[in-house]
């Protein structure tokens, strides 16, 4: 009986084993993790995250990751705090990363230095991340990860702050933010330089930017917003036109068969028509015959044209009609002109090439 009870217990023993055994290979099998998704992250590839988030015993499978890595502190790796993985199903897994949230970055030393909305230094780096704000301006005597950012001048921080968020809103990070020994404000976009000038009304002025700057795509010069406030909402553009005063992308030929085809001069003061006349077939003086070289004078001016849509060559019209404003480069024949070496005219929602442009509150 002894031997028999010995028999029936290792047959019994046997069997758990083996049941226990295809369980454990089911289980490992069938929860094995065959697809990882990442999110939270654009600073590391899929690749880099699982690799680092990956590290610890059975993370290759999906149940016994979450209950053994379901959070995953870091350290060493720039702007991650850490990893949060979850069980999406039997053999998927999701790792989520907890980022430092950067909103700035300044230089120090050899390095940049990016801070949160609080001026907390979170992270240094002897690289840029071009997806942070740049400050360029702000003077910190030390830096201690984890503490404030001793940055000198009170608001000088919160203004900081304020422009990031605003900057990340919109959409439109620039490639330089600046502060002057004033605290005047200065972006960089490519070749367009923007004067918010003080800390006020950010909101608005940014605003605006960001609906003006894809009007001046290709172009280079100064867009100004330092007087913008309650009672003024005037931006101007001075346009650099380049050491020769003529923009690169004017077509001067095509706007010299346009005024041609549309002036109507060739009179002269007894109303005879010879061809060379400065007046129109009316008697009203529209200045003299637009010639190739006239055009090109004018830079990347395109107006010279009047309500009517006649060439005079001091109108202030372009040849569809759009203000703007006297030429910047010479004073008009009949004496309405002046010098506007630094004029900026005034006009709505018409961009025009006058060198010294405006944009009034309609836009």
């Amino acid at each position: 009986m002894k031997l028999i009870y010995r028999k029936h217990k290792k047959a019994i023993l046997g069997t758990l084993g083996a049941v226990l055994l295809a369980g454990l290979v089911f289980f490992f099998s069938y929860f094995h993790v065959t697809k990882v998704e990442v999110m939270g992250t654009s600073r590391y590839t899929d690749e880099q995250v699982k690799e680092m988030a990956l590290r610890g015993a059975f993370t290759d499978n999906s149940v016994l990751a979450v209950l053994l890595h379901s959070r995953v502190d870091v350290e060493g790796v720039p702007f991650v705090e850490g990893f949060h993985i979850t069980r999406l199903s039997h053999n998927s897994i999701c790792i989520s990363v907890r980022e430092k949230k950067a909103v700035g970055c300044i230089p120090y030393l050899d390095s940049y230095i990016y801070f949160d909305r609080n001026g907390i230094f979170i992270e240094s780096s002897h690289t840029r991340d071009e997806l942070v704000p740049f400050f360029d301006g702000i003077e910190v005597s030390h830096v201690i990860e984890g503490e404030k950012l001793p940055i000198k001048g009170n608001s000088v921080l919160t203004t900081a702050v304020a422009l990031a968020t605003i900057f990340q809103k919109n959409d439109a990070i620039p490639d330089h933010i600046e502060f002057d020994t004033s605290y005047q404000i200065t972006l960089t976009y490519g070749d367009i330089r923007v004067m918010l000038g003080k800390d006020e009304y950010l909101e608005d002025k940014m605003t605006r930017v960001s609906a003006i700057l894809p009007k001046l795509s290709g172009k280079k010069g100064i867009l100004h917003l330092e007087n913008v406030n309650d009672n003024s909402k005037t931006i101007t553009f001075e346009q650099d036109l380049g050491e020769d005063g003529v923009i690169a992308d004017v077509d001067t030929a095509a706007a010299y068969e346009n005024a041609v085809a549309n002036w109507h001069g060739g009179y002269d003061l007894e109303g005879d028509y010879t061809g060379e006349g400065e007046y129109d077939q009316n008697g009203n003086y529209v200045g003299s015959r637009p010639t190739e070289e006239s055009i090109a004078a004018n830079g990347s001016w395109l107006g010279g044209y009047m309500e009517d849509g006649s060439y005079t060559g001091y109108g202030q019209l372009d040849k569809d009609g759009n203000y703007v404003g006297p030429n910047p480069n010479e004073t008009s024949e009949d004496g309405s002109g002046e010098d506007l070496e630094d004029y900026s005219g005034d006009y709505s929602e018409d961009y025009n090439d006058s060198g010294y442009d405006s944009y009034d509150e309609e836009d």
